[in-house]
């Protein structure tokens, strides 16, 4: 087996994020979008002692339980993975996924008997966003203006996506609002290979349950262009929830995230409100909060059902965010501290605290990494909401030198989590149980939350 050359084949499985296994000679290739059951040709891309990896060039053969999608730009759109299943089908496949990282994880391990809870479903399947970040640029080399997300396998063709089912109609209609007016505008987008031009990217984000609506327009610092008319335009627009911040972000970074370099108000203020599990928190365009709120509140149950009674108890909250899960647990704690890295979140989360009335919730802005080398306290409960990286080495150091009674760990990479949880598990702490949660419908991804205690053994 070498570089370039194609074969075809059946997949034999799918492995966590949205990648199929065909055998070729003996060893198994990595394929990104194959699905279990389809017949695929491909192409290799990487053959390595460790793991090969291939490219999906053509799907010969669809999988058994395959269903026509219902979204026109499926086959191009990097945006969703398993639209041509029943949602049924994806839960089983995703929590199938998880099953095995945890199976293989645990396998050398004397009585690893956890308990394995099913999956739970998201309470919505479709218009779930509540945040998307739009790209600007042009779906073929030197076409017209688009605005929508990148191509699937690709990085510089930008996908329109008018017709989006995991967002809602007010997303579709502010997307089309915007891109029918540059485009009339004749206005430029960010070239990334140039590094020229003005528009980079539309941040939507709405509350579920309140229905407000911040929008964000980044762009560059070139040009100069008059915003009004655009600010304008969107209120024509007959929209389900109120829009109650428009924003303006300049970034002249050289990567595609979407950097702050300065962000001026047009209309309204700089955040929105939602609401959780009875609790109110305010989101500014750049905090981390869970993309699907009606997926998050079945989220936040499950990590409170697994931390338990929370009397009298010290809680750690580490990468908190806004400080959901920290002041959905504060309300029978001693004390929760929640430790964040953006310092708006940080803001955020004291406002928050605030408004719902809880004074025993202390939020700190820093590295976690570095935070917890000086972090006062003995707490009962920690609680790990990472990044998709998982947790630092050193945060893990210090996170087991602190000997909580529990550790509930929320990962949105299970392959991340499946590597702390090995270390974890080799300094005291053991697995009680685990669970997925789809917050994500219709893409390769999914939450997992898991119980680790110091005395289940």
């Amino acid at each position: 087996m070498k570089r370039k050359e194609t074969y075809t084949g059946e997949v034999l499985r799918s492995v966590f994020p949205d990648t199929g296994i065909v055998s070729v000679d003996g060893r198994d290739v990595h394929i990104k979008h194959a699905l279990r059951g389809q017949t695929v040709r491909f192409s290799i891309t990487k053959v390595r002692q460790s793991k090969c990896e291939g490219r999906l060039l053509e799907v010969l053969e669809k999988a058994a339980d395959e269903e026509p999608s219902s979204c026109p730009r499926f086959d191009d759109c990097g945006g969703c993975a398993y639209r041509n299943l029943s949602y049924d089908a994806e839960l089983a496949l995703k929590e199938n996924q998880i099953r095995e990282l945890l199976a293989d994880a645990y396998k050398n391990i004397d009585n690893a008997d956890y308990e394995f809870q099913p999956i739970h479903r998201s309470p919505l399947e479709n218009g779930y966003r509540n945040k998307m970040e739009f790209t600007f640029g042009d779906e073929y080399k030197d076409g017209p203006l688009s605005l929508g997300l990148h191509k699937r396998n690709g990085f510089y063709d930008i996908v329109p996506v008018r017709e989006c089912g995991i967002i809602n109609e007010d997303y579709r209609k502010i997307l089309c609002c915007t891109l029918d007016y540059f485009q009339e505008q004749n206005i430029p987008y960010y070239h990334r290979m140039r590094h020229t031009g003005y528009l980079r990217h539309l941040l939507v984000r709405e509350g579920h349950k309140t229905g407000e609506i911040l929008i964000d327009l980044v762009t560059t610092t070139e040009g100069g262009y008059d915003d009004v008319p655009w600010v304008s335009r969107l209120f024509e627009l007959k929209l389900d929830g109120e829009i109650t911040g428009i924003l303006h972000t300049y970034n002249n970074s050289l990567s595609d995230t979407i950097t702050d370099g300065g962000t001026k108000i047009l209309y309204g203020h700089d955040f929105f409100d939602e609401e959780l599990l009875g609790l109110k928190f305010r989101i500014t365009p750049f905090s981390f909060f869970q993309t699907n709120s009606a997926g998050a509140e079945v989220l936040y149950s499950t990590v409170r059902d697994y931390i338990g009674d929370t009397s009298d108890k010290e809680i750690f909250d580490l990468y908190c965010g806004t400080g959901t899960i920290a002041q959905i647990l504060a309300e029978k704690a001693r004390k929760v501290t929640g430790v964040e890295l953006v310092e708006e979140a940080v803001e955020a989360a004291k406002h928050n605290a605030v408004r719902n009335g809880l004074d025993n919730c202390t939020f700190i802005a820093g590295d976690v990494k570095t935070v917890m080398e000086s972090l006062d306290g003995s707490p009962d409960l920690i609680v790990l909401d990472p990044p998709r990286e998982g947790v630092h080495p050193r945060a893990l150091t210090e996170v087991i030198g602190y000997g909580a009674e529990k550790i509930v760990y929320v990962s949105c990479k299970p392959t991340s989590l499946v590597r702390d949880l090995k270390i974890l598990e080799a300094n005291g702490y053991h697995l009680v149980k685990a669970t997925a949660v789809d917050l994500f419908p219709r893409t390769g991804h999914v939450e997992t939350v898991v119980l680790l205690s110091r005395n289940s053994k």
